[in-house]
Protein backbone atom coordinates (compact mmCIF):
# COMPACT_ATOMS: atom_id res chain seq x y z
CA UNK A 1 0.00 0.00 0.00
CA UNK A 2 1.31 3.45 -0.92
CA UNK A 3 1.98 5.59 2.13
CA UNK A 4 -0.57 8.18 0.93
CA UNK A 5 -3.27 5.50 0.87
CA UNK A 6 -2.09 4.22 4.25
CA UNK A 7 -2.33 7.75 5.67
CA UNK A 8 -5.92 8.17 4.49
CA UNK A 9 -6.86 4.76 5.89
CA UNK A 10 -5.21 5.67 9.19
CA UNK A 11 -7.13 8.94 9.41
CA UNK A 12 -10.42 7.17 8.72
CA UNK A 13 -9.80 4.54 11.41
CA UNK A 14 -8.69 7.14 13.96
CA UNK A 15 -11.79 9.22 13.20
CA UNK A 16 -13.99 6.22 14.02
CA UNK A 17 -12.17 5.72 17.31
CA UNK A 18 -12.53 9.40 18.13
CA UNK A 19 -16.27 9.26 17.38
CA UNK A 20 -16.72 6.32 19.72
CA UNK A 21 -14.81 8.15 22.47
CA UNK A 22 -17.04 11.18 22.00
CA UNK A 23 -20.13 8.96 22.27
CA UNK A 24 -18.84 7.54 25.54
CA UNK A 25 -18.16 11.06 26.79
CA UNK A 26 -21.77 11.99 26.00
CA UNK A 27 -22.95 9.06 28.12
CA UNK A 28 -20.65 10.13 30.96
CA UNK A 29 -21.73 13.80 30.79
CA UNK A 30 -25.40 12.80 30.81
CA UNK A 31 -24.83 10.53 33.80
CA UNK A 32 -23.44 13.44 35.82
CA UNK A 33 -26.03 16.01 34.76
CA UNK A 34 -29.44 14.70 33.68
CA UNK A 35 -29.64 10.89 33.90
CA UNK A 36 -32.24 9.64 36.40
CA UNK A 37 -30.71 7.76 39.33
CA UNK A 38 -32.44 4.55 38.29
CA UNK A 39 -30.50 4.42 35.03
CA UNK A 40 -27.09 3.78 36.54
CA UNK A 41 -26.81 -0.01 36.17
CA UNK A 42 -27.78 0.02 32.51
CA UNK A 43 -25.60 3.06 31.87
CA UNK A 44 -22.61 1.29 33.40
CA UNK A 45 -23.09 -1.61 30.97
CA UNK A 46 -23.53 0.76 28.03
CA UNK A 47 -20.31 2.59 28.85
CA UNK A 48 -18.45 -0.66 29.43
CA UNK A 49 -19.58 -1.90 25.99
CA UNK A 50 -18.50 1.30 24.23
CA UNK A 51 -15.17 1.27 26.09
CA UNK A 52 -14.56 -2.29 24.88
CA UNK A 53 -15.38 -1.32 21.28
CA UNK A 54 -12.98 1.63 21.51
CA UNK A 55 -10.22 -0.56 22.89
CA UNK A 56 -10.70 -3.22 20.22
CA UNK A 57 -10.26 -0.66 17.44
CA UNK A 58 -7.49 1.26 19.20
CA UNK A 59 -5.42 -1.94 19.55
CA UNK A 60 -6.35 -3.63 16.28
CA UNK A 61 -3.87 -5.33 13.98
CA UNK A 62 -5.12 -3.06 11.21
CA UNK A 63 -4.12 0.06 13.11
CA UNK A 64 -0.74 -1.43 13.97
CA UNK A 65 -0.06 -2.33 10.34
CA UNK A 66 -0.94 1.18 9.14
CA UNK A 67 1.38 2.72 11.70
CA UNK A 68 4.17 0.34 10.70
CA UNK A 69 3.73 1.42 7.08
CA UNK A 70 3.88 5.12 7.98
CA UNK A 71 6.65 5.17 10.60
CA UNK A 72 9.51 7.35 9.39
CA UNK A 73 7.67 8.48 6.25
CA UNK A 74 6.63 11.97 7.38
CA UNK A 75 8.29 15.06 8.82
CA UNK A 76 7.46 15.08 12.52
CA UNK A 77 6.97 18.88 12.40
CA UNK A 78 4.02 18.55 10.01
CA UNK A 79 0.45 17.86 11.10
CA UNK A 80 0.48 14.42 9.49
CA UNK A 81 3.84 13.59 11.03
CA UNK A 82 2.54 14.59 14.46
CA UNK A 83 -0.61 12.54 13.89
CA UNK A 84 1.42 9.39 13.20
CA UNK A 85 3.69 10.04 16.21
CA UNK A 86 0.77 10.57 18.62
CA UNK A 87 -1.19 7.66 17.15
CA UNK A 88 1.86 5.42 17.61
CA UNK A 89 2.23 6.53 21.23
CA UNK A 90 -1.48 5.92 21.91
CA UNK A 91 -1.35 2.54 20.18
CA UNK A 92 1.63 1.34 22.21
CA UNK A 93 -0.02 2.69 25.34
CA UNK A 94 -3.40 1.06 24.64
CA UNK A 95 -2.05 -2.31 23.56
CA UNK A 96 -0.48 -2.78 26.97
CA UNK A 97 -3.94 -2.95 28.56
CA UNK A 98 -6.20 -5.97 28.17
CA UNK A 99 -9.70 -5.44 26.81
CA UNK A 100 -11.06 -7.13 29.92
CA UNK A 101 -9.36 -4.59 32.21
CA UNK A 102 -10.62 -1.64 30.17
CA UNK A 103 -14.18 -2.96 30.31
CA UNK A 104 -14.01 -3.71 34.05
CA UNK A 105 -12.63 -0.26 34.82
CA UNK A 106 -15.33 1.48 32.80
CA UNK A 107 -18.08 -0.49 34.54
CA UNK A 108 -16.54 0.02 38.00
CA UNK A 109 -16.17 3.80 37.63
CA UNK A 110 -19.70 4.26 36.26
CA UNK A 111 -21.11 2.43 39.27
CA UNK A 112 -18.74 4.13 41.71
CA UNK A 113 -19.69 7.61 40.56
CA UNK A 114 -23.36 7.12 41.44
CA UNK A 115 -22.45 5.70 44.84
CA UNK A 116 -19.96 8.50 45.49
CA UNK A 117 -22.71 11.09 44.95
CA UNK A 118 -24.86 9.38 47.60
CA UNK A 119 -21.93 8.83 49.97
CA UNK A 120 -20.93 12.48 49.68
CA UNK A 121 -24.50 13.57 50.34
CA UNK A 122 -24.74 11.45 53.51
CA UNK A 123 -21.07 11.68 54.56
CA UNK A 124 -20.85 7.88 54.57
CA UNK A 125 -17.37 6.65 53.69
CA UNK A 126 -18.39 3.02 54.25
CA UNK A 127 -20.80 3.32 51.33
CA UNK A 128 -18.06 4.37 48.91
CA UNK A 129 -15.19 2.30 50.33
CA UNK A 130 -15.97 -1.03 48.55
CA UNK A 131 -16.09 0.77 45.19
CA UNK A 132 -12.84 2.60 45.86
CA UNK A 133 -11.23 -0.68 46.88
CA UNK A 134 -12.16 -2.13 43.50
CA UNK A 135 -10.86 0.91 41.65
CA UNK A 136 -7.55 0.87 43.55
CA UNK A 137 -7.08 -2.78 42.61
CA UNK A 138 -7.80 -1.92 38.98
CA UNK A 139 -5.33 0.98 39.12
CA UNK A 140 -2.62 -1.35 40.40
CA UNK A 141 -3.47 -3.78 37.63
CA UNK A 142 -3.24 -0.97 35.08
CA UNK A 143 0.17 0.09 36.40
CA UNK A 144 1.44 -3.49 36.11
CA UNK A 145 0.16 -3.82 32.55
CA UNK A 146 1.62 -0.46 31.52
CA UNK A 147 4.90 -1.34 33.19
CA UNK A 148 7.22 0.85 35.25
CA UNK A 149 10.76 0.90 36.57
CA UNK A 150 10.51 2.60 39.95
CA UNK A 151 6.94 3.10 41.14
CA UNK A 152 3.40 2.32 39.92
CA UNK A 153 2.60 6.02 40.13
CA UNK A 154 5.02 6.60 37.23
CA UNK A 155 2.92 4.38 34.97
CA UNK A 156 -0.34 6.12 35.90
CA UNK A 157 0.78 9.74 35.70
CA UNK A 158 2.08 9.14 32.19
CA UNK A 159 -1.52 8.65 31.08
CA UNK A 160 -2.27 12.35 31.65
CA UNK A 161 1.21 13.87 31.90
CA UNK A 162 3.57 12.17 29.42
CA UNK A 163 7.19 12.00 30.51
CA UNK A 164 6.52 12.83 34.18
CA UNK A 165 7.65 10.73 37.14
CA UNK A 166 6.87 10.49 40.84
CA UNK A 167 10.37 11.79 41.58
CA UNK A 168 9.76 14.94 39.52
CA UNK A 169 6.45 15.57 41.27
CA UNK A 170 8.14 15.18 44.67
CA UNK A 171 10.85 17.65 43.64
CA UNK A 172 8.20 20.17 42.54
CA UNK A 173 6.47 19.95 45.91
CA UNK A 174 9.79 20.32 47.77
CA UNK A 175 10.58 23.52 45.88
CA UNK A 176 7.13 24.93 46.55
CA UNK A 177 7.33 24.14 50.25
CA UNK A 178 10.68 25.92 50.58
CA UNK A 179 9.43 28.86 48.56
CA UNK A 180 5.99 29.39 50.12
CA UNK A 181 5.74 27.93 53.64
CA UNK A 182 7.57 30.89 55.27
CA UNK A 183 5.10 33.23 53.55
CA UNK A 184 2.13 31.21 54.82
CA UNK A 185 3.55 31.28 58.35
CA UNK A 186 4.04 35.05 58.25
CA UNK A 187 0.45 35.58 57.07
CA UNK A 188 -1.00 33.28 59.74
CA UNK A 189 0.82 35.24 62.45
CA UNK A 190 -1.13 38.37 61.51
CA UNK A 191 -4.41 36.81 62.73
CA UNK A 192 -6.56 39.23 60.73
CA UNK A 193 -10.30 39.45 61.03
CA UNK A 194 -12.13 37.32 58.51
CA UNK A 195 -11.50 39.12 55.23
CA UNK A 196 -13.98 36.94 53.34
CA UNK A 197 -17.13 38.37 54.97
CA UNK A 198 -18.21 40.32 51.84
CA UNK A 199 -18.47 37.02 49.96
CA UNK A 200 -21.06 35.59 52.35
CA UNK A 201 -24.73 36.51 52.43
CA UNK A 202 -27.71 35.92 50.17
CA UNK A 203 -26.73 35.82 46.50
CA UNK A 204 -29.45 34.94 44.02
CA UNK A 205 -28.36 31.94 41.93
CA UNK A 206 -29.77 33.27 38.66
CA UNK A 207 -27.79 36.51 39.06
CA UNK A 208 -24.66 34.58 39.94
CA UNK A 209 -25.10 32.59 36.75
CA UNK A 210 -25.76 35.74 34.71
CA UNK A 211 -22.53 37.32 35.96
CA UNK A 212 -20.43 34.22 35.33
CA UNK A 213 -21.76 33.76 31.81
CA UNK A 214 -21.02 37.38 30.90
CA UNK A 215 -17.49 37.16 32.32
CA UNK A 216 -16.49 34.08 30.34
CA UNK A 217 -18.12 35.46 27.20
CA UNK A 218 -15.72 38.40 27.50
CA UNK A 219 -12.86 35.99 28.12
CA UNK A 220 -13.60 34.44 24.73
CA UNK A 221 -15.73 31.39 25.52
CA UNK A 222 -17.96 30.80 22.48
CA UNK A 223 -21.53 30.16 23.62
CA UNK A 224 -22.45 29.02 20.09
CA UNK A 225 -20.10 26.08 20.64
CA UNK A 226 -20.63 25.50 24.34
CA UNK A 227 -23.13 25.36 27.17
CA UNK A 228 -23.20 25.24 30.97
CA UNK A 229 -25.13 22.92 33.27
CA UNK A 230 -25.05 21.95 36.94
CA UNK A 231 -23.26 19.02 38.54
CA UNK A 232 -22.31 17.82 42.01
CA UNK A 233 -18.66 18.51 41.19
CA UNK A 234 -17.83 21.07 38.47
CA UNK A 235 -16.13 19.72 35.36
CA UNK A 236 -15.62 20.41 31.67
CA UNK A 237 -15.92 17.89 28.87
CA UNK A 238 -16.20 18.11 25.11
CA UNK A 239 -17.39 15.99 22.22
CA UNK A 240 -15.49 18.10 19.69
CA UNK A 241 -14.00 21.60 19.62
CA UNK A 242 -17.48 22.69 18.49
CA UNK A 243 -19.39 21.09 21.37
CA UNK A 244 -17.90 21.95 24.77
CA UNK A 245 -19.83 21.37 28.00
CA UNK A 246 -19.11 23.24 31.22
CA UNK A 247 -20.72 22.43 34.56
CA UNK A 248 -20.75 24.33 37.82
CA UNK A 249 -22.53 24.45 41.17
CA UNK A 250 -24.06 27.35 43.08
CA UNK A 251 -24.19 28.27 46.75
CA UNK A 252 -26.87 30.92 47.44
CA UNK A 253 -25.06 31.96 50.62
CA UNK A 254 -21.52 32.20 49.21
CA UNK A 255 -20.47 34.08 46.09
CA UNK A 256 -17.03 32.61 45.45
CA UNK A 257 -17.54 28.93 44.46
CA UNK A 258 -19.67 29.41 41.34
CA UNK A 259 -17.91 32.63 40.31
CA UNK A 260 -14.41 31.20 40.29
CA UNK A 261 -15.56 27.69 39.35
CA UNK A 262 -17.13 29.09 36.19
CA UNK A 263 -13.92 30.90 35.26
CA UNK A 264 -11.92 27.74 35.99
CA UNK A 265 -14.01 25.45 33.81
CA UNK A 266 -14.16 28.09 31.07
CA UNK A 267 -10.35 27.96 30.93
CA UNK A 268 -10.63 24.28 30.07
CA UNK A 269 -13.43 25.01 27.64
CA UNK A 270 -11.59 27.74 25.72
CA UNK A 271 -8.59 25.44 25.34
CA UNK A 272 -10.78 22.82 23.68
CA UNK A 273 -12.63 25.37 21.55
CA UNK A 274 -9.30 26.78 20.39
CA UNK A 275 -7.94 23.53 18.96
CA UNK A 276 -7.49 23.92 15.20
CA UNK A 277 -10.55 22.84 13.21
CA UNK A 278 -8.35 20.81 10.87
CA UNK A 279 -7.74 18.36 13.73
CA UNK A 280 -11.45 17.46 13.97
CA UNK A 281 -12.05 13.74 14.70
CA UNK A 282 -8.35 13.03 15.14
CA UNK A 283 -6.18 12.21 18.17
CA UNK A 284 -4.69 15.70 17.88
CA UNK A 285 -8.02 17.30 18.80
CA UNK A 286 -7.39 17.60 22.55
CA UNK A 287 -5.12 19.26 25.08
CA UNK A 288 -1.61 17.82 25.12
CA UNK A 289 -1.59 17.03 28.86
CA UNK A 290 -3.65 17.64 31.97
CA UNK A 291 -0.95 19.88 33.42
CA UNK A 292 -1.21 22.14 30.37
CA UNK A 293 -5.00 21.93 30.60
CA UNK A 294 -5.00 22.89 34.27
CA UNK A 295 -2.65 25.77 33.52
CA UNK A 296 -5.44 27.28 31.45
CA UNK A 297 -8.15 26.81 34.04
CA UNK A 298 -5.93 28.20 36.78
CA UNK A 299 -4.69 31.08 34.58
CA UNK A 300 -8.20 32.38 33.89
CA UNK A 301 -9.40 31.69 37.43
CA UNK A 302 -6.42 33.16 39.30
CA UNK A 303 -4.05 35.21 37.14
CA UNK A 304 -7.05 36.93 35.58
CA UNK A 305 -10.09 36.35 37.80
CA UNK A 306 -8.39 37.13 41.13
CA UNK A 307 -6.36 40.04 39.77
CA UNK A 308 -6.85 43.70 40.62
CA UNK A 309 -7.07 44.81 36.93
CA UNK A 310 -9.92 42.37 36.30
CA UNK A 311 -11.99 43.72 39.18
CA UNK A 312 -11.35 47.34 38.31
CA UNK A 313 -13.70 46.63 35.42
CA UNK A 314 -16.01 43.93 36.75
CA UNK A 315 -16.64 45.03 40.32
CA UNK A 316 -19.18 47.74 39.43
CA UNK A 317 -21.33 45.31 37.37
CA UNK A 318 -21.20 42.80 40.23
CA UNK A 319 -22.26 45.50 42.70
CA UNK A 320 -25.17 46.38 40.42
CA UNK A 321 -26.34 42.77 40.52
CA UNK A 322 -26.01 42.57 44.31
CA UNK A 323 -26.44 46.14 45.60
CA UNK A 324 -27.71 45.18 49.04
CA UNK A 325 -24.75 42.88 49.68
CA UNK A 326 -21.89 44.82 48.02
CA UNK A 327 -22.77 48.51 47.58
CA UNK A 328 -21.07 49.47 50.84
CA UNK A 329 -18.04 47.25 50.15
CA UNK A 330 -15.26 49.12 48.35
CA UNK A 331 -13.01 47.57 45.73
CA UNK A 332 -9.99 47.24 48.02
CA UNK A 333 -12.02 45.33 50.60
CA UNK A 334 -13.53 43.05 47.95
CA UNK A 335 -10.10 42.40 46.39
CA UNK A 336 -8.74 41.41 49.80
CA UNK A 337 -11.76 39.15 50.33
CA UNK A 338 -11.26 37.12 47.14
CA UNK A 339 -7.54 36.77 47.92
CA UNK A 340 -7.80 36.02 51.62
CA UNK A 341 -5.37 33.38 52.85
CA UNK A 342 -6.96 31.05 55.35
CA UNK A 343 -7.18 27.29 55.76
CA UNK A 344 -10.00 25.69 53.77
CA UNK A 345 -11.40 22.18 54.01
CA UNK A 346 -12.39 22.13 50.33
CA UNK A 347 -9.72 22.05 47.62
CA UNK A 348 -11.70 23.88 44.95
CA UNK A 349 -12.42 26.69 47.42
CA UNK A 350 -8.82 27.04 48.65
CA UNK A 351 -6.81 30.23 48.19
CA UNK A 352 -3.84 30.31 45.83
CA UNK A 353 -1.27 30.04 48.60
CA UNK A 354 -2.63 26.96 50.40
CA UNK A 355 -4.09 25.20 47.35
CA UNK A 356 -1.02 23.09 46.64
CA UNK A 357 -1.13 21.58 50.13
CA UNK A 358 -4.48 20.08 49.13
CA UNK A 359 -3.02 18.40 46.05
CA UNK A 360 0.03 17.25 48.03
CA UNK A 361 -2.24 15.57 50.58
CA UNK A 362 -4.07 13.65 47.82
CA UNK A 363 -0.78 12.70 46.16
CA UNK A 364 0.46 11.19 49.42
CA UNK A 365 -2.81 9.31 50.02
CA UNK A 366 -2.69 7.85 46.51
CA UNK A 367 0.90 6.70 46.98
CA UNK A 368 -0.14 4.80 50.10
CA UNK A 369 -3.10 3.17 48.32
CA UNK A 370 -1.00 2.14 45.32
CA UNK A 371 1.82 0.81 47.51
CA UNK A 372 -0.60 -1.10 49.71
CA UNK A 373 0.66 0.63 52.87
CA UNK A 374 -2.71 2.37 53.28
CA UNK A 375 -6.03 0.54 53.41
CA UNK A 376 -9.15 2.10 51.91
CA UNK A 377 -10.93 2.13 55.26
CA UNK A 378 -7.97 4.09 56.73
CA UNK A 379 -8.18 6.91 54.20
CA UNK A 380 -10.48 9.27 56.18
CA UNK A 381 -8.31 9.10 59.30
CA UNK A 382 -5.10 9.76 57.35
CA UNK A 383 -6.82 12.50 55.37
CA UNK A 384 -7.95 14.26 58.53
CA UNK A 385 -4.52 13.93 60.10
CA UNK A 386 -2.82 15.48 57.08
CA UNK A 387 -5.35 18.33 56.87
CA UNK A 388 -4.59 19.05 60.53
CA UNK A 389 -0.84 18.87 59.88
CA UNK A 390 -0.79 21.04 56.75
CA UNK A 391 -3.67 23.44 57.38
CA UNK A 392 -4.27 23.40 61.12
CA UNK A 393 -7.95 22.43 60.83
CA UNK A 394 -9.86 19.13 60.95
CA UNK A 395 -12.78 18.08 58.73
CA UNK A 396 -15.94 17.57 60.84
CA UNK A 397 -17.18 14.90 58.42
CA UNK A 398 -16.10 13.00 55.32
CA UNK A 399 -18.19 15.13 52.96
CA UNK A 400 -15.83 17.97 53.80
CA UNK A 401 -12.90 15.55 53.84
CA UNK A 402 -12.06 12.46 51.83
CA UNK A 403 -15.38 12.36 49.94
CA UNK A 404 -15.20 15.86 48.47
CA UNK A 405 -13.60 15.08 45.08
CA UNK A 406 -15.08 13.15 42.17
CA UNK A 407 -11.72 11.97 40.83
CA UNK A 408 -11.31 8.61 42.55
CA UNK A 409 -14.81 7.48 41.65
CA UNK A 410 -13.94 8.36 38.04
CA UNK A 411 -10.72 6.32 38.17
CA UNK A 412 -8.57 9.45 37.93
CA UNK A 413 -5.51 8.45 39.92
CA UNK A 414 -2.25 10.41 39.61
CA UNK A 415 -4.31 13.40 38.50
CA UNK A 416 -4.16 15.77 41.48
CA UNK A 417 -0.50 16.81 41.04
CA UNK A 418 -1.39 18.09 37.55
CA UNK A 419 -3.34 20.90 39.25
CA UNK A 420 -0.12 22.10 40.83
CA UNK A 421 1.75 21.64 37.56
CA UNK A 422 -1.01 23.84 36.13
CA UNK A 423 -0.49 26.48 38.81
CA UNK A 424 3.21 26.67 38.02
CA UNK A 425 2.69 26.81 34.26
CA UNK A 426 -0.17 29.34 34.49
CA UNK A 427 2.25 31.99 35.75
CA UNK A 428 4.90 31.01 33.21
CA UNK A 429 2.42 31.31 30.32
CA UNK A 430 0.88 34.55 31.61
CA UNK A 431 4.31 36.14 32.05
CA UNK A 432 5.23 35.15 28.50
CA UNK A 433 2.00 36.63 27.15
CA UNK A 434 2.56 39.93 28.99
CA UNK A 435 6.19 40.03 27.84
CA UNK A 436 4.94 39.73 24.26
CA UNK A 437 2.09 42.24 24.81
CA UNK A 438 2.74 44.52 27.81
CA UNK A 439 -0.67 46.19 27.39
CA UNK A 440 -2.53 43.08 28.58
CA UNK A 441 -3.04 44.26 32.22
CA UNK A 442 -4.37 47.63 31.03
CA UNK A 443 -6.69 45.87 28.57
CA UNK A 444 -7.99 43.75 31.45
CA UNK A 445 -8.87 46.97 33.27
CA UNK A 446 -11.14 47.76 30.31
CA UNK A 447 -12.74 44.33 30.30
CA UNK A 448 -10.84 43.35 27.14
CA UNK A 449 -9.15 39.95 26.92
CA UNK A 450 -8.67 39.51 23.19
CA UNK A 451 -4.90 39.98 23.22
CA UNK A 452 -4.40 37.48 26.04
CA UNK A 453 -6.82 34.97 24.53
CA UNK A 454 -5.15 35.45 21.14
CA UNK A 455 -1.67 34.75 22.53
CA UNK A 456 -2.91 31.62 24.29
CA UNK A 457 -4.68 30.47 21.14
CA UNK A 458 -1.62 31.02 18.97
CA UNK A 459 0.89 29.45 21.35
CA UNK A 460 -1.16 26.74 23.10
CA UNK A 461 -4.77 26.12 22.10
CA UNK A 462 -4.56 25.68 18.35
CA UNK A 463 -1.83 23.04 18.56
CA UNK A 464 -3.93 20.48 20.43
CA UNK A 465 -1.73 17.42 20.98
CA UNK A 466 0.65 18.23 18.11
CA UNK A 467 3.50 18.93 20.53
CA UNK A 468 4.53 17.07 23.65
CA UNK A 469 4.01 19.03 26.91
CA UNK A 470 7.65 19.87 27.54
CA UNK A 471 8.12 20.90 23.92
CA UNK A 472 5.03 23.11 24.02
CA UNK A 473 6.18 24.87 27.20
CA UNK A 474 9.61 25.50 25.67
CA UNK A 475 8.11 26.84 22.44
CA UNK A 476 5.62 29.11 24.21
CA UNK A 477 7.83 30.49 26.98
CA UNK A 478 11.40 29.88 25.84
CA UNK A 479 12.23 27.76 28.91
CA UNK A 480 11.26 24.46 30.58
CA UNK A 481 8.74 24.41 33.41
CA UNK A 482 10.18 26.33 36.37
CA UNK A 483 8.67 26.88 39.81
CA UNK A 484 10.60 30.13 40.35
CA UNK A 485 8.20 32.50 38.50
CA UNK A 486 5.23 30.99 40.33
CA UNK A 487 6.88 31.38 43.74
CA UNK A 488 7.85 34.96 42.86
CA UNK A 489 4.26 35.72 41.83
CA UNK A 490 2.88 34.41 45.14
CA UNK A 491 5.45 36.33 47.21
CA UNK A 492 4.83 39.57 45.34
CA UNK A 493 1.04 39.38 45.35
CA UNK A 494 0.50 38.17 48.89
CA UNK A 495 3.36 40.18 50.31
CA UNK A 496 1.55 43.29 49.10
CA UNK A 497 -1.88 42.08 50.25
CA UNK A 498 -0.60 41.40 53.75
CA UNK A 499 2.00 44.19 53.86
CA UNK A 500 4.92 41.84 54.48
Amino acid sequence: MAYTDALQSLKALLATIRDLKAANDVLSWDQQTYMPAGGINTRAEQMATVSRLIHERATSAELGALLDRLDGQLDSETDDGALVRIARRDFEHDTKLSADLVERLSRATALADAVWVQARLTSDWSLFAPHLRTIVELQREMAEQYGYTTHPFDALINVDEPGTTKAQIEQMYRELKVGTLPLMKAIRQQQDDDRTRPLHGQFDEARQEQFGMEVIKRFGFDWNRGRQDRAVHPFCTNFSMNDVRLTTRFDPTWLAPAMFGTMHEAGHGMYEQGVAQRFTRSPLAAGCSMGIHESQSRLWENLVGRSRPFWEFFYAPLQNLFPEQLQSVDLDTFYRAINSVQPSLIRVEADELTYNLHTLLRFEVELGLLEGTLKVEEVPALWNAKVAEYLGITPPNDTLGALQDVHWSAGLFAYFPTYTVGNVLAVQFFDAAVAASPAIPDEMRQGEFGTLHGWLNENIYQHGRKYDPNDLVQRATGRPMDTAPYISYLKTKYGALYKL
